[in-house]
C-alpha cells in the first residue's frame, strides 16, 4: 500500500466537492444534448432523413469534443503557471454560460442557416471551457487528498462524477419532459434544459470562496515544464500511450452511457417514461462501479485493474449491447438489467484512468499532461457514436455497428495498458528523488 506521506489541504472536502461537482455539471451540460437529440435535430438540424438529422445532431456533440484538446493546451497552461482554483473558477463559468445560451437559438424555421451556425458555435467554445475543466478538476482533489485515497478519488471524479453528471441529466429530463409533454417538449422543453447549464456557473462561486488551492501546486518552488516536453523524446512515447488508453476508454464510455439514450429512444423504443427511469438508474450504479473500481486500483495496481475489466469488456459489451437492442421496448425490465450491467463494466474500466494519467506526469506539467491525453483520447472516442450513425443506412443497423466498434474499442484499451507501465506510488517516488534536472521530465 503507498504510505500516506502526500501533502494535504487544510480543506480537502470542499476540494474534493468541487472537483466531483465540477466534472459532473460539465457532464452534465455535455449529456443534455444526447438526452434531446430527437428535438434538436428537428429545431435546429432538419432533415428528410432520420438517421441523417441524429447524425448531425452527434456531429455537434462531435465538434465540442473535438475541441477539447485545445481547450485543455490553453487553460491546462494556465492551471499550471496560475493555478488550479482560479482556472477552474474560469472554465467552469463559461461552461455554464454556453450552454444557457443554447437554449436560446432560434429553430432552424425562422432564421434558416443561421440555427445550426450558432448552436455549432456555442458548441465550439462549450468545447474549449470543458476542455479547460479536465485539467483542474482532474488535478485539484488528488492533489488535496492523501496518497491512500487517490484510486478512489479517480473513480469518484473521473467515472463517478460522469455517472453523476448522467444522473442529473435523467433526472432533469424526467422533470422536464413531464411538464413539458408532447409538442411542447419539442418546442420549449429541450431549452429549458439547457437553461439547467447555469448550475456550473453557479458552482464557480463556490469555489471562488471555499476552496484552496492545490498544496502540490502551492509546494513548487519552479516554473512550470514547457509545452514541449509532452510532445519530444521519452513524453512523446507516454503521450501516445496515454491517449491510446483514454481513447479505448472513452469510446467504451461514448458507445455505452454516451449513445444509451438514442439507443433506447430511437433503435429499441423504450416509452418515455421507462426511458428515464432506465437512464437514472444506470447513471447511479455507474458510481458506485466507478468508486469501487477506483478503489481496487489503491490495492491491486492501476494497470492490473483495468487490463482486467479491458479483458471482461472485450466479449460482455458487444453481447450485453446486442441483448438490449433484441429485448426490444416491450421487455423493459429485461432492458433496464441489461443496461445496468453494460454501463458498470464500461464505466469501471476507465475509472482508474484518472490518477494514473495524474501518476505520469509531474506537478509542473500535470495539470496539462492529464488534460490534453484525457482529451484527445476522449476526442478519439467521442467521434465513435458519429461515426456508428453515419455507417448505419437505417436505424436497425446501428446495433451492429456498435458490437463491432465497442469490439475495436476496448481491445485498443487493452493493448495500450498492456504497453504502459504500473504508475501507482509514482507521486511520491516523484516528491523523495526529483532533482531539478527532473522537473520538465514526465515520471
Amino acid at each position: 500500500m503507498t504510505p500516506d506521506i502526500a501533502p494535504r489541504s487544510k480543506s480537502p472536502r470542499a476540494a474534493v466537492f468541487a472537483s466531483v461537482a465540477g466534472w459532473s455539471f460539465d457532464l452534465f451540460d455535455l449529456f443534455l444534448l444526447l438526452y434531446v437529440a430527437g428535438p434538436i435535430s428537428k429545431n435546429i438540424f432538419p432533415s428528410t432523413s432520420p438517421t441523417l438529422g441524429i447524425a448531425a445532431v452527434f456531429g455537434s456533440f462531435a465538434v465540442t469534443v473535438v475541441m477539447r484538446p485545445a481547450g485543455a493546451a490553453i487553460f491546462g497552461e494556465l492551471a499550471d503557471r496560475k493555478g488550479r482554483k482560479a482556472t477552474m473558477v474560469l472554465v467552469m463559468g463559461g461552461v455554464g454560460v454556453t450552454t444557457a445560451a443554447m437554449g436560446l437559438v432560434p429553430p432552424h424555421a425562422a432564421v434558416g442557416v443561421l440555427a445550426p451556425i450558432l448552436f455549432l458555435a456555442l458548441r465550439i467554445a462549450q468545447g474549449l471551457f470543458v476542455g479547460g475543466v479536465t485539467a483542474t478538476t482532474h488535478t485539484l482533489g488528488t492533489e488535496s487528498i492523501g496518497a491512500r485515497w487517490r484510486g478512489l478519488m479517480s473513480g469518484l471524479i473521473g467515472a463517478g462524477g460522469a455517472g453523476l453528471g448522467a444522473a442529473l441529466a435523467s433526472l432533469a429530463y424526467i422533470v422536464v419532459s413531464a411538464i413539458f409533454t408532447g409538442p411542447a417538449f419539442d418546442q420549449w422543453g429541450w431549452r429549458v434544459l439547457f437553461f439547467c447549464g447555469l448550475l456550473s456557473a453557479l458552482l464557480s462561486l463556490f469555489v471562488l470562496r471555499k476552496v484552496e488551492e492545490s498544496p502540490e501546486f502551492e509546494g513548487k518552488q519552479r516554473a512550470p515544464a514547457p509545452f514541449r516536453e509532452l510532445v519530444r523524446g521519452r513524453g512523446k512515447k507516454i503521450l501516445a500511450l496515454n491517449i491510446a488508453v483514454a481513447a479505448g476508454g472513452g469510446a467504451q464510455y461514448y458507445l455505452t452511457s454516451g449513445y444509451l439514450p438514442t439507443l433506447l429512444s430511437e433503435v429499441v423504443r423504450v416509452p418515455a417514461g421507462q426511458r428515464g427511469a432506465i437512464l437514472l438508474i444506470s447513471s447511479v450504479v455507474v458510481i458506485g462501479a466507478a468508486i469501487g473500481a477506483g478503489e481496487l486500483s489503491e490495492r491491486l495496481g492501476r494497470r492490473r485493474t483495468m487490463i482486467g475489466f479491458g479483458l471482461c469488456n472485450l466479449f460482455a459489451l458487444p453481447l450485453l449491447t446486442w441483448g438490449i437492442a433484441s429485448a426490444g421496448g416491450h421487455r423493459g425490465a429485461v432492458v433496464a438489467v441489461l443496461c445496468v450491467i453494460m454501463v458498470m463494466l464500461s464505466n469501471a474500466a476507465y475509472s482508474p484512468l484518472m490518477i494514473f494519467l495524474n501518476e505520469r506526469y509531474p506537478t509542473a506539467l500535470r495539470a496539462r499532461g492529464t488534460a490534453v491525453s484525457w482529451n484527445l483520447g476522449f476526442m478519439l472516442g467521442g467521434l465513435m457514436p458519429t461515426v456508428v450513425s453515419l455507417l448505419s443506412p437505417a436505424l436497425s443497423d446501428v446495433p451492429s455497428r456498435l458490437v463491432i466498434f465497442l469490439a475495436g474499442a476496448t481491445l485498443v484499451f487493452v493493448i495500450a495498458i498492456v504497453a504502459s507501465p504500473e504508475t501507482r506510488g509514482a507521486l511520491d517516488r516523484e516528491r523523495g528523488t526529483r532533482t531539478a534536472a527532473d522537473d520538465a521530465t514526465p515520471v
